[in-house]
């Protein structure tokens, strides 16, 4: 059977960018377990409780929910276990750093297979306020509004 190529996505975090200002990503690899591939190929999983953080040099992510494989048996794995992210020391010592600064966190943005492998795109990211988030909506419906009127235009010629 030939190799697995290209990028597979399984969940994505919509609600992140809504809720945060990205300043930072970074890709990073899984610890997974036999049961939890098989679930994410399944396409099964949630990501907007989730975040990350670092614990004795190693960045785990938490709250990340990848649903019990329904063919398993009794070694399936617990829903909302803490994995192990994969990161170089260089990247971890970058996110540790961003991370002591007030107001900054690490969340999950998509979790995806990249050529068979299970990665997940994680983010430093700064919360925003609700007066920020009533900015981004109505900057969002203006450019919706700018584009329909173009399509108009044109469409009329």
């Amino acid at each position: 059977m030939p190799r697995e190529q290209g990028r597979k996505l399984i969940a994505q975090n919509k609600r992140a960018r809504h809720d945060y200002h990205i300043e930072d990503t970074y890709e990073a690899g899984l610890v997974l377990t036999g049961t939890e591939v098989k679930s994410l190929r399944a396409g099964r999983a949630n990501l907007t409780d989730g975040f990350a953080h670092i614990r004795d040099g190693e960045v785990w992510l938490e709250g990340v929910h990848i649903p019990e494989y329904t063919m398993g048996t009794w070694t399936n794995h617990a829903a909302r276990r803490p994995r192990k992210l994969l990161l170089h020391r260089r990247e971890i010592g970058k996110l540790s750093g961003a991370t002591t600064e007030s107001g900054r966190t690490i969340i999950p943005l998509s979790l995806y297979f990249k050529d068979g492998k299970a990665k997940v795109e994680i983010a430093v990211a700064r919360g925003k306020r609700s007066y920020d988030k009533r900015q981004a909506i109505a900057k969002r419906d203006a450019d919706r509004e700018m584009q329909r009127a173009l399509a108009a235009r044109l469409k009329r010629r």
